[in-house]
């Protein structure tokens, strides 16, 4: 706003296998966005090591935030304040990016602040959508997580539904390795549907009879892998293109249905899609058919900020900075912390 100081914000992202630094101002405006993927790294693994990850974070941090504030063209002094992912995510990667912001907090006299993970992949539709604001329902799905959230304010969460057992995800890299599409899953599932027929083969959907929201996606992945082991058992071609289609197909109805029933069950009228299946091209095209239906806006950012970022990183803290939120430099990692814990 004219007249006030513009207010920046450094974020810091190592939760998992990326290494991002980024410069925000006023919450809204991307300077730089800087992501480091280890992914080639971690392909030959078929998925993440958490050791190999915790190592390559070590090497990258400190030359990926100096890139970060050089693209922002700023000196490192005008930042306000420093965000930082403590939680959740593995406790090692975690480790080496709290340990950065903490020491540049120190040493640059800078409040530090905590920064849920799940808050930044929500505050991620916010650098995407400048009108968005609260409340409204938000879909948080990625490789460990499958939330639905009811996003109140910008500080302030409530679970409505949650993964009982795999995250979506998680469901996707499985069955792209049984599959023999490689790592990661997700971006490979949804191109070889793309090509198959996703009426061919009926995968269970799981919903619970107790009226609840939570997904269930260790079931549909052992009928996918036990559909592929009895297909070649008995010496029939298994159409990947076909698989893929169907098992994607199964997965997104059960996470647009639960999320479209929320949204009518909180009196919502704006859904967020977030993290990395929110990428899914199917997803979000069910998503945005059936919420339309029932009058139900639908905002999804942009790719790049679905994946591990530290633009996002840097929005929530913004939040949490105005609202006179801040830690002290006893900070340290929480690797299972629940979006609705207060911290």
């Amino acid at each position: 706003m004219k007249g006030l100081k513009d207010i920046i914000i450094l974020g810091i992202e190592t939760s998992c296998d990326e290494t991002s630094a980024a410069v925000v101002k006023n919450g809204r405006e991307i300077l730089s966005n800087v992501i480091s993927s280890q992914i080639s790294i971690h392909q030959q693994y078929g998925g993440v090591v958490p050791e190999i990850a915790s190592r390559k974070h070590v090497e990258l941090i400190i030359p990926v935030i100096d890139e970060a504030i050089r693209e922002a063209g700023i000196s490192i002094h005008q930042i306000d304040a420093i965000g930082v992912t403590f939680g959740p995510g593995l406790v090692g990667a975690l480790l080496v990016g709290v340990s950065a912001a903490k020491a540049l907090a120190l040493s640059l006299d800078k409040p530090l602040i905590a920064v849920h993970h799940i808050e930044g992949h929500i505050a991620a539709n916010y650098l995407e959508y400048k009108e968005l604001e609260p409340p409204f329902i938000c879909l948080v799905a990625s490789g460990g997580h499958s939330h639905i959230i009811s996003i109140e304010d910008y500080i302030n969460f409530k679970i409505i539904g949650r993964t009982r057992d795999d995250a979506a995800g998680e469901a996707f890299d499985k069955i792209a390795r049984a599959l023999g599409l490689g790592y990661p899953g997700g971006p490979l599932i949804d191109k070889a549907a793309r090509s198959g027929n996703k009426d061919a083969v009926d995968f269970p959907r799981v919903h619970f009879s107790d009226d609840s929201l939570d997904f269930s996606f260790s079931g549909i992945k052992t009928a996918v892998i036990n559909y592929i082991n009895s297909q070649r058992q008995k010496g029939e071609e298994v159409n990947i293109n076909d698989v893929a289609a169907s098992f994607q197909k199964a997965v997104v109805d059960m996470l647009v249905k639960n999320t479209v029933q929320a949204a009518e069950r909180e009196n919502k009228n704006i859904i967020a899609l977030a993290g990395g299946v929110a990428s899914n091209t199917y997803l979000r095209e069910e998503m945005k058919r059936l919420a339309e239906e029932k009058n139900i806006k639908v905002y999804y950012p942009k790719p790049v900020l679905c994946t591990d970022n530290a633009a996002m990183i840097a929005c929530s803290a913004y939040y949490r900075y105005i609202n006179g939120i801040t830690s002290d430099l006893s900070l340290n990692t929480i690797p299972n912390i629940r979006i609705d814990e207060k911290y």
